[in-house]
């Protein structure tokens, strides 16, 4: 089975960074698309960000574009997200998505919820 394992969450200040990386494990072949997506308390989820592994190809959402950045290492399937600059409504539970193996999927940041495999979720704290 495919699991997708979040790290690099936790509780800064307004204005201070954070790095998170998601390890895709079990994962046949290189996935198509990886992305974060996040969830605050009583709100719905909203996709951040996402990459197209072969072309590299990035897509923000425009709450944090210029202030996230994603990047890949598609030899480990693994995704990385910098948050810079962080606000106070960025806190969220941060989760990683990954496109099934062999499937091509949208991969633009309204679509990273949809993409069939999500891991545990990492807290992000901003004050």
């Amino acid at each position: 089975d495919v699991q997708l394992v979040e790290s690099g969450g936790g509780s800064v200040q307004a204005g201070g960074s954070l790095r998170l990386s998601c390890a895709a494990s079990g994962y046949s072949g290189t996935a198509y698309c990886m992305g974060w997506f996040r969830q605050a308390p009583g709100k719905e989820r909203e996709g951040v960000a996402s990459i197209i592994f072969g072309s590299g190809q990035t897509f923000y959402a425009d709450s944090v574009k210029g202030r996230f950045t994603v990047s890949q290492d598609s030899a480990k399937n693994t995704v990385n997200l910098e948050l810079v600059n962080l606000k106070t409504e960025d806190t969220a539970v941060y989760y990683c998505a990954a496109s099934r193996p062999g499937i091509i999927s949208v991969c633009q940041p309204p679509y990273i919820t949809r993409l069939g495999l999500e891991g545990q979720g990492t807290q992000v704290t901003v004050s």
